[in-house]
């Protein structure tokens, strides 16, 4: 089955797509140009450049979320006259199925996760993608555009939704809206209206929001228009969802948002509870580490922002031993600490955020040993925790400054744990 080319794109693919970056994204839109038949270049900062000169070669750029709308290649090829195209974007004008987008600040993963197993369990062609690792542009490649009955599960990042045109969806599911990557976008409001792009461009027939994002709305002065708010915080226990990853927050948001699309699109609730029942979470997210004899260690590598931190420290009923840190992505630590110091019986830091966050942690109270590296703090953690402590990696911050990515600094965690002897066997 070919792939057909948008009358719209023709004049800029009648030369070798300049793709940037060499990571999973780029990857993927290079698999779909070779479906396509055509060629493509591929310009990456840690290997050949992107120039003036190579630019003339070119007519369209499909870059990678890592480049932000204000980068110097994406300005140059702007300024020689090239169309610039995010990948999801580009991907997305081959794509003949359906596009349900999911976006959060925390949740989403597990969100689109969940919804793209609860569809396969009705026996639906389900395909999570995006943000999620497998990107928009390997799928369209893998599957020849799939068919009008396929349906792509899309994490949708800030990243991604902020230079959006052509990217469209039948409904967006917003979880939630907390403070994070501020070391991209100017402030709060620039975050914000990141994510609110995909809401507008996507036009999607329906779109469902947490409490969180409707207040930020609010805050910002930003009509939600006919979206559908759904109480997401705070809501009783549900018996339906016991011995389910949805039992307690922060999880339980996430199927709320699913359950209030189920319904609106008609479908009988029985039927999302049974998928919540076999469902299970990908690895690195609150994942408990048996111990024998010891604390007992939780991995939660993707807790990479302040309110995935908070999240994950609510389901303790006692201060935990937390270790923190990585590289920063702005936002006020001194404000985070603060919120969590009466969760955290002692903090151990890590990585480039170490020396603000022990300045934050002595102004806050919180005891804390600067580790450094992740191997030093649970060598310090083993040594003095006790049987019915908890000792939970949940950093806060993004892993690029020791580790390649969050599964790295999650499988390292879980080695490391393995080897102390006293906290043990991973089951």
């Amino acid at each position: 089955m070919s792939l057909a080319i948008p009358a719209a794109l023709r004049p800029a693919l009648a030369q070798p797509v300049a793709v940037f970056g060499e990571g999973v994204s780029g990857q993927g839109v290079l698999a779909l140009l070779r479906v396509l038949g055509l060629p493509g270049v591929t310009y990456d900062e840690r290997g050949t450049g992107f120039t003036a000169e190579r630019a003339s070669g070119h007519a369209l750029v499909v870059f990678s979320p890592g480049f932000a709308a204000n980068h110097p290649w994406i300005q140059l090829a702007q300024a020689a006259g090239l169309e610039c195209l995010g990948e999801i974007d580009f991907a997305a004008q081959f794509w003949k199925g359906r596009v349900i987008a999911i976006t959060g600040t925390n949740g989403k993963t597990t969100l689109t996760e969940f919804l793209t197993h609860a569809q396969r369990q009705e026996w639906e062609v389900a395909h999570a993608v995006g943000n999620i690792g497998r990107p928009l542009a390997r799928l369209v490649a893998d599957t020849a555009g799939g068919t009008a009955d396929d349906l792509a599960v899309c994490e949708v990042s800030s990243f991604q939704a902020e230079t959006m045109r052509h990217f469209r969806a039948e409904a967006v599911l917003w979880t939630n809206f907390a403070e994070d990557h501020l070391d991209r976008h100017a402030d709060l409001r620039a975050y914000f209206e990141a994510k609110w792009r995909l809401v507008t461009t996507a036009a999607p027939q329906l779109v469902v929001i947490g409490a969180s994002v409707a207040r930020h709305a609010r805050e910002l002065g930003i009509d939600p228009g006919g979206a559908t708010v759904v109480d997401t915080e705070g809501q009783a226990s549900d018996p339906e969802l016991h011995d389910t990853v949805f039992s307690a927050y922060p999880l339980r948001e996430n199927f709320i948002v699913a359950l209030a699309w189920w319904r609106a699109v008609k479908r009988p609730p029985a039927k999302l509870y049974a998928a919540a029942r076999s469902f299970r979470l990908g690895r690195h997210r609150l994942a408990k580490i048996e111990g024998h004899g010891g604390a007992t260690w939780w991995n939660d590598s993707k807790g990479t922002n302040f309110h995935a931190v908070e999240g994950a420290l609510r389901g303790f009923e006692r201060p935990v031993h937390l270790i923190l840190g990585g590289k920063r992505k702005g936002g006020d630590v001194a404000a985070f600490v603060a919120r969590i110091a009466p969760r955290v019986a002692h903090a151990y830091l890590i990585g480039e955020a170490a020396p603000a966050l022990a300045e934050a942690c002595a102004t806050a109270g919180v005891a804390h040993t600067a580790s450094g590296t992740l191997m030093a703090a649970v060598t310090a953690a083993a040594s003095v925790t006790h049987p019915c402590d908890h000792i939970l990696l949940s950093p806060g911050f993004a892993s690029f400054d020791q580790f390649r990515n969050y599964e790295e600094r999650g499988e390292t965690f879980e080695r490391l744990v393995q080897e102390r002897g006293n906290p043990a066997a991973i089951r």
